[in-house]
């Protein structure tokens, strides 16, 4: 499988070459220069300013610039694709009950913003397609795909509505689909071959070399907490050819570390935490 980079699409580029970059070329070989920019992704869009997972936050993630929104997709009773991150309604809506027993219909009748901040009164919970009519070529989109386990073919569902929308080969891998189901991403990577994909954890055992080793055959990108991110793990990602994001900066003292750690990511509720045009330090 052919995995094309960030980097080595920049590097093809520059120097005139069209084909694939291959593991011995310079290209590769500067990938993580001093002067690679970092990016910022605005987690649930961006939840330290306003509800998660609703169109307010992922504007102000857009306003904010940062390069990515992140938002969780699941699915409704009825089918249809939604975003939000919880099983069930409950914390961040007005309802009660778990997601895959709601209908389409009973979901957007939930406030989704006053528990937030009376302000955001109103908000809906948006649907999959929602926002991909609304921020495809205003930002990059880190699509999660949340408990796949509990919703049988929504791996199926979410290629077809990028398909539909020509979004099923990113430029740029301003398109990446993640989860913490790694078979779901496998699953993912034979549907849409083209599509970069992303593997989170939260577990040391999962930064083994040998399940690095692993990853690297159908992911483009290793995606922890930001509890096991040193420069050596990120070192270690970055030999197998894969980028690194880590996950989740609330505090504004969490910033530097990561960067420090050389980051190709970093995933944040709050995106002004983190420097524009921030570059790695060796």
């Amino acid at each position: 499988m052919i995995r094309i980079k960030k980097s080595l699409l920049a590097a093809s580029m520059i120097t005139g070459l069209f084909a694939v970059p291959t593991l011995d070329t310079p290209a590769l070989a500067s990938k993580h220069e001093p002067t690679h920019k970092i990016d910022v992704v605005a987690h649930r869009g961006a939840a330290g300013y306003a509800p998660e997972n609703t169109m307010a936050a992922f504007h102000k993630g857009v306003e904010m610039k940062a390069d990515y929104i992140e938002l969780d997709v699941q699915m409704t009773k009825d089918g249809h694709l939604v975003i939000i991150h919880d099983n069930t309604v409950d914390r961040t809506t007005n309802g009660t009950g778990k997601v895959g027993e709601l209908t389409l219909q009973e979901l957007r009748a939930l406030d989704a913003g006053s528990k937030f901040n009376p302000a955001f009164a109103g908000e809906r919970i948006p649907t999959f397609e929602e926002v991909l009519d609304e921020f495809h070529g205003k930002t990059g989109l880190l699509i999660e795909l949340k408990s796949p386990e509990l919703y049988p073919g929504i791996e199926e569902k979410v290629a077809i509505a990028l398909r539909e929308r020509n979004m099923d080969k990113p430029a740029n891998e301003k398109i990446i689909v993640q989860s913490f189901n790694f078979e779901s991403m496998k699953t993912f990577r034979q549907l849409m071959p083209n599509m970069p994909i992303g593997v989170l954890t939260s577990s040391a055992s999962d930064l083994t070399d040998e399940k690095l080793d692993e990853f690297a055959t159908y992911a483009n990108y290793v995606n922890p907490s930001q509890k096991l991110v040193t420069k050596q793990v990120v070192e270690r990602v970055h030999a197998r050819d894969m980028d690194i994001s880590a996950w989740t900066v609330r505090k504004k003292e969490e910033v530097k570390p990561l960067l420090d750690a050389g980051v190709d990511d970093i995933i944040t509720d709050y995106p002004d935490y983190v420097p524009h045009h921030t570059q790695y330090r060796k």
